[in-house]
Order: structure tokens, then sequence, then C-alpha cells
């Protein structure tokens, strides 16, 4: 009785429902917590603004907001970290791999959110098309399922996670130029602010990302923001050593009055340096590298080479030979 029931709880059929009936209730669960997380009417009219540019400017950020932000809107307590540290450790990393927006974290999570479903989704079709055999395992049975639910969880993190290596890569490789750039600025007789801008204008065919991180501090220094101040965010977006180092160049050349552009030259100098120690180091792992591919691709055929024909010939004189005597 107990080895019928436990088959029984076994099989395909009872699995695949199980799978779907969490999958909806996971949804259903959702769904009503965002419908709780609304804020009362009554609650949103008491806290408009009475003034009349301040409700022209909600308007207008609302309408910037798209219907997508408007969807999301209502799952933002379940799409969002709660903890103020959380959320802005998601910020940060999806700043770094190049994604601005306000609703960028929540964004992020939605995709994984309906990149997961679709996967379960696609999964149970495929079970349902094409049904596993009566005696598979309960492996065979949940691995057409869980397979996609996992690959649409986290190709969304992949992807961002990608990107911000590829970001920061760049960001890397082009700040010893922008460093020169500076230099050449800064000792032209152009001030710091002034500098910046054209270095973003010369570095956007290059290295777009480093210029948009240039051109984000040249409008933050001209909405009025501290520079130095801006430099920093800009480290930290980065994230990137070289970046806050130069940072600490520029804070204590401003705090005992010495020249910006000697402190550049030198900064510049150190980064040349490091940029050709970088392109050393890779050229003296390259034949450690190939080192695996020369034995693959080489002592095998120069092995066939000199010892093949030798081989050949023992082959034939014992097949030919005579050992009756």
């Amino acid at each position: 009785m107990l080895n019928s029931a436990l088959e029984l709880l076994l099989s395909p059929l009872v699995l695949i429902v199980l799978t779907v009936a969490i999958g909806l209730t996971l949804v259903l669960f959702i769904v009503t917590g965002a419908d709780k997380a609304r804020k009362d009417p009554m609650l949103r009219l008491r806290e408009q603004p009475k003034d009349h540019s301040a409700r022209k400017q909600n308007l207008s950020r609302a309408k910037e907001t798209g219907g997508w932000a408007k969807k999301t809107e209502a799952f933002k307590a379940f799409l969002e970290p709660a903890k103020a540290e959380e959320y802005g450790e998601a910020r940060m990393q999806m700043v770094q791999a190049g994604y601005h927006g306000r609703n960028a974290v929540r964004d992020f999570n939605a995709a994984k959110f309906i990149m997961g479903v679709s996967g379960l989704l696609l999964g149970l079709g495929y079970n349902l098309a094409f049904p596993p055999a009566a005696d598979a395992s309960i492996i065979a049975t949940l691995l057409p399922v869980m397979g996609p639910t996992l690959v649409g969880y986290y190709l969304p993190i992949y992807w961002v996670s990608k990107r911000r290596e590829e970001r920061q890569k760049q960001i890397t490789g082009g700040f010893p130029d922008a460093l020169d750039m500076l230099l050449i600025c800064t000792e032209a007789g152009q001030s710091m602010d002034q500098s910046i801008n054209r270095v973003a204008k010369e570095l956007q065919a290059g290295y777009p990302a480093l210029a948009e991180e240039f051109v984000t501090v040249s409008h933050q220094t001209k909405a009025g923001r501290d520079r130095l101040e801006v430099l920093k965010e800009m480290g930290e977006r980065c994230g990137n050593a070289d970046i806050r180092s130069f940072v600490t160049v520029l804070i204590q050349s401003a705090t005992y009055g010495t020249s910006v552009a000697d402190a550049l030259r030198v900064y510049a100098a150190e980064m040349r340096d490091k940029r050709v120690m970088l392109a050393e180091e890779k050229a003296n792992v390259l034949p450690t590298k190939l080192t695996l591919g020369t034995m693959m691709f080489t002592v095998p055929p120069l092995l066939i080479i000199l010892i093949g024909p030798s081989v050949h010939g023992v082959i034939t004189m014992l097949a030919t030979a005579d050992f009756s005597l």
C-alpha cells in the first residue's frame, strides 16, 4: 500500500500538476500582495503638492515613465529591495552596467521573474506535449521543466554581469588616454571643467562608456555640485581603483595648493607605465597558454611523421613473417 502511494506521488503527471500549482500560487501571491501594497487614493490626494508648478513637474515625470513603469509600479514592493542598503547596492550594479534609469532595478527583477515564469511554462508545455515514460526517473521528469526555468531566471543576471565587465574593461582601457588629454587641455590654459567637457567629446568614438561618465561629471558640475564630490561618485560608478586614485590626487592638489597640471603629468606617466606593465604581463602569459595547444596540435602530427613509417614497416613485416619454424 505504501509503495503504491509513493509511486503515485512520484509519477510524472502528479509532479507536473504540483509544479503548475506551485507556479500559480506564486503568481497569485505576488498579485494579491501588490494589491495590498498600493496606497489608498485618498492618501495619494493628500500627499499631492498644492503648488501648481510642483504638480506640473510630477505630471511631466509621470509622462516620462511610460506604460511599462506604470505596470510595474504596482509590484514595486516585490521587485525592489526594501532595505536602503540593498537597494543602493543593486542600483550601483545597474549603473555600473550602463543602466541609469530610475526604474532599472525594478525592470531587472521584473525581467528575471518574467523570463523565469516563461521558462517554467515552456517546460510544462514540453512535458505535456511529450510526456515522459511511466518508468522515468524524477530527474528525467523535472529536467525539461527546471532547465528552461533556471536559464530564463539567470539569463538577465548573466547579461547584466557581462555588460558590467565589458564596461569596466572599456573604462580601464581608455582612462590613460583620457588623462593624457586632460593634461594637454590643462597645460593649454583650459580650466578643469572645460578640459573634462573636451575630453568627453574626444573619447566618444573610441570609449563611449568613459565619455558618458565624463559627460555626467560635466553636467553635474554645471548644475552647481562640487567637482571633487562628483568625481568621487564617478569613481564609485565606474568601479575603478585608478579613477579613485585620480580623485585623491586632485583632492591633495586642491588641499595643498599645488599645480593641477603637475599632478596630472605625474599621474598620467604612472598610468602609462601601468598600461605597459599590463601588456607585458599578458605577453609573458601567452607562451604558457600556447603550450597546451602546441602539444595537442604539433606533437601528434610530428610523432606520426617520424614514427609512422617505422610502425607500418614493423606491422607489415610481422604480417608477412613465417612463424611455422
